[in-house]
């Protein structure tokens, strides 16, 4: 029998918190996001404009890291306090390669990294509460 690969990501624009649950044990790992409050108020000083353009572009490589590693999973939840788990959706639904990939979405509050966990580790014991599929 193969080996289900699930993977629970909390996010929000600024990280990624990535854990991967292998034999019982979940495995962490983050992904930031470029797009610091620094270079977001360098860019608002300049134009608003630019800083619309640099916003887009950042989040672009954020989302091409995360959903790099999304790829090599057969379930994955996605879940957090704000936009960005939709936005993240929204940017890998119309991808071929991420069709085979039970991919769900879940609203949750800002947590500290044990809460993460815990609520990875409850969400696929449970077997997912399925809020928005791919």
């Amino acid at each position: 029998m193969a080996l289900i690969k699930k993977l629970g990501i909390w996010m929000d624009h600024a990280s990624a918190h990535l854990m991967e649950i292998m034999d019982g044990a979940i495995i962490t790992s983050i992904i930031a996001s470029k797009f610091t409050q620094q270079e977001k108020s360098s860019s608002l000083s300049k134009s608003e404009h630019l800083l619309h353009q640099q916003e887009r572009r950042t989040n672009s490589e954020y989302f091409k890291k995360i959903s790099a590693a999304i790829s090599l999973y057969k379930e994955v939840m996605l879940f957090g306090p704000t936009t960005a788990k939709d936005e993240l959706f929204n940017h890998i639904k119309e991808d071929h390669k991420f069709k085979t990939i039970k991919l769900e979405v879940v609203q949750s509050d800002y947590m500290t990294e044990n809460q993460e966990l815990a609520f990875v580790r409850d969400y696929f014991k449970e077997g997912g509460r399925s809020i928005r599929e791919n």
